[in-house]
């Protein structure tokens, strides 16, 4: 069984493109690649990575392809399609000649319209993904928990899996309006749910391991061992504390499960949902 980082980036910085870097996040204006990476995923013995899409264009796809090609141990890609296209399945039959392509994302978090994965248009290139055996990664604020579960139920053969816990208020220590939401979705088989990108929902300068044992506590009996993976969100994490800062936090509060369970959660997990 290998040990993957379920979700981390790659890029090369640009000021205009990558304008959600705000200068409170000056520590990643810069390029990150596989080379920076690799000496972090050796150091805490993790085999492999899934490259997620950073940036909404087919470009990205192509970028993080060749990057997989090039390097073993990015086991798997999460790109980007306009899922609302007129062509998105001969799109995604194209993109079935790219064996470490596992799914795609859209940035839900950021759209105007909360609701945005339940307009017809959207819906239906996710019906497209299931045929071409793509997972999905679902990318929201705690405020879109609601319509998430909605498209999970929608979608009962379709593979989601959550990103990032869906960004709960650990800054100002706020449960109730994400724990019920989360408990919701849990109830659907078919969607997983990364423990991944909680540090920078979190006070960045003074956050204490203790700050995020509530939410952890809430994933992990909502979702059980079986449904729940690592992932760093390197090199986001390094705007508040950085990856062995944030790695601690999780191995300490998995330290307790049964050898079977560290390692379905450290990438057994990962490897079965991706088909690594």
């Amino acid at each position: 069984m290998q040990r993957i980082d379920a979700h981390q980036h790659f890029w090369r910085f640009d000021p205009k493109r990558d304008d959600w870097i705000t200068d409170d996040m000056s520590v990643i204006r810069r390029d990150f690649l596989p080379e920076d990476l690799h000496p972090l995923l050796f150091e805490n013995n993790i085999d492999g990575c899934i490259a997620v899409q950073s940036d909404q264009s087919e470009t990205d796809n192509t970028f993080l392809l060749e990057l997989a090609e090039s390097n073993r141990f990015i086991k798997g890609v999460v790109g980007w399609v306009d899922l609302q296209a007129d062509n998105i399945e001969e799109t995604l039959e194209f993109y079935c000649r790219y064996e470490k392509l596992k799914g795609f994302r859209h940035v839900l978090q950021g759209e105007t319209d909360r609701a945005f994965m339940l307009t017809p248009t959207f819906k239906r290139g996710i019906g497209a993904l299931k045929r071409f055996d793509y997972s999905y990664d679902i990318l929201i604020f705690r405020d879109q928990l609601q319509y998430a579960a909605a498209l999970v139920r929608e979608f009962p053969e379709q593979m989601f899996v959550l990103d990032h816990v869906a960004k709960p208020d650990i800054k100002g220590k706020i449960i109730d309006d994400w724990a019920p939401g989360i408990k919701k979705l849990a109830e659907y088989p078919n969607l997983y749910c990364k423990v991944s990108g909680m540090v920078t929902e979190a006070d960045w300068q003074h956050w204490q391991k203790e700050d995020f044992s509530p939410y952890l506590d809430t994933v992990f009996e909502s979702f059980g061992i079986n449904r729940l993976m690592f992932g760093s969100d390197w090199p986001v994490c390094l705007i508040a504390g950085g990856y062995q800062k944030m790695i601690d936090i999780v191995k300490e509060y998995t330290s307790e499960l049964t050898v079977a369970e560290q390692g379905l959660f450290w990438g057994g997990n990962a490897e079965r949902f991706y088909k690594l």
